[in-house]
């Protein structure tokens, strides 16, 4: 039994470009892997289950299927039993589906033995997401997803309090609402409320905010209600639902989350992370 860490991610600034021929909005995004993590128990078994706890998504569809059915397109993988444990809220930016795919992209390898280039192979054609969650930290991620390079040194000195409303926004939807828009252009973070290392780079802005609250725009009233709560600048991470912002450290992030808890369907304060999807060290809680 080997167990794997599926983290979740907060884009911490993405700007969108106008659809390619293809259908496909090219961006540029500056990711950060947080420590809020979903768990995957791996073993080899006689007969392969996947096994999904916390969440309601199809045991026959879902992102690990497909990591398993791309994986086995490049060698051979043994029968294995999967018991995804989910913590990272649906549907909110975060990540947490195509993290559980690199996750699973991992285990496979390492199971079947085989190099371990094969994951990031199987990575772009799963989902936009999952290559990043191979590599992990801070990363600026480009194109369509397929273009991640690792920043040096990482991003520290804060963490996030993340927070997530009772519902979710369909990213189909949220890109073909923004199309619909003309391409709006999201607010920017004034600088003087970000930490240090985010002051003299990109613009630290969501283009996708606008195209989220015009679908929903009781959106716009939970990011308010959170700024008012935490007296901070509040963003949208991905295309939304989950919100964060920045915070001096974990304490004080962990603090601002539980202020929250009871207008979210999940809400933590969490430390930058260091890496992506990762086997636990043997003896670790």
């Amino acid at each position: 039994m080997t167990i794997y860490e599926s983290p979740a991610k907060v884009n911490l600034a993405l700007l969108v470009q106008p659809p390619r021929p293809d259908g496909y909005h090219p961006i540029e995004s500056l990711v950060q892997t947080i420590e809020w993590a979903d768990e995957l128990v791996v073993e080899e078994a006689e007969e392969e289950s996947v096994v999904i706890e916390g969440a309601d998504i199809d045991p026959d569809d879902n992102l690990v299927v497909r990591a398993l059915r791309a994986i086995r397109g490049l060698g051979s993988v043994p029968r294995l039993d999967i018991r995804l444990a989910k913590r990272i809220p649906t549907g909110a930016g975060l990540g947490g589906g195509s993290s559980n795919a690199a996750a699973t992209l991992l285990a496979a390898t390492e199971a079947g033995s085989l190099p371990a280039s094969s994951a990031s192979v199987a990575a772009p054609t799963i989902g936009a997401d999952v290559p990043l969650f191979l590599v992990g930290g801070t990363m600026m991620v480009s194109g369509i997803g397929e273009g991640v390079e690792s920043l040096q040194p990482p991003l520290s000195g804060f963490a996030v309090a993340v927070a997530v409303p009772p519902f979710e926004v369909s990213t189909v939807e949220v890109y073909r609402r923004w199309d619909l828009m003309d391409g709006p252009v999201g607010e920017v973070i004034d600088g003087r409320s970000l930490p240090p290392g985010l002051r003299d780079g990109m613009p630290i802005r969501n283009d996708l905010t606008p195209a989220a609250i015009d679908i929903e725009p009781t959106l716009a009233d939970f990011m308010a209600d959170l700024r008012a709560q935490w007296g901070v600048p509040v963003a949208m991470t991905g295309s939304g639902s989950g919100c964060f912002g920045f915070f001096a450290d974990s304490a004080e992030a962990t603090d601002a989350a539980a202020l929250v808890s009871s207008m979210c369907r999940g809400s933590t304060g969490a430390p930058l992370r260091s890496n992506g999807v990762s086997r636990r060290a043997s003896g670790e809680e």
